[in-house]
């Protein structure tokens, strides 16, 4: 947990502050997920600070929903071409890959549990889009 805040905080996700007046904040939660090995072995665990997304109201803290994905015949396409001209392929992992998403709307969530700063009535004013927001992609894990 502490690993993902740091990454958060140094991406510059949001910036505490107070809750303007007539806002409702979103909550968020962590969400902890095991990745397995093809033999069925424990590969790493896994977890991500995720907004509760379905408290978002439409035209209020969001507008527009589409993100960008790579589709899968796309996927397939570039491996013929790569079979076909004897090409070498790279894999890389970025970690928070989606966290790069700049938000048009003002969005506030609750401090993430467990990193509470002792004054309760901050809030986080979100600059980047975090998993769970109807703007930010759907699959994660």
């Amino acid at each position: 947990m502490h690993e993902e805040y740091k990454a958060l905080c140094a991406n510059q996700i949001w910036n505490l502050t107070t809750l303007p007046p007539d806002i409702q904040p979103i909550g968020c939660k962590w969400v902890f997920k095991n990745k397995y090995n093809p033999n069925g072995t424990l590969h790493k665990h896994k977890l991500r600070l995720v907004a509760k997304g379905f408290h978002q109201l439409e035209d209020l803290d969001y507008s527009e929903t589409f993100s960008l994905v790579v589709k899968l015949t796309t996927i397939r396409i570039i491996c013929t071409l790569t079979l076909s001209n004897n090409w070498h392929i790279n894999q890389i992992d970025i970690n928070n890959a989606f966290l790069y998403g700049d938000l048009q709307e003002d969005v506030f969530i609750l401090q993430p549990p467990g990193f509470e700063y002792a004054n309760s009535n901050l809030v986080c004013k979100l600059h980047k889009a975090i998993y769970g927001f109807k703007q930010a992609p759907q699959s994660w894990f």
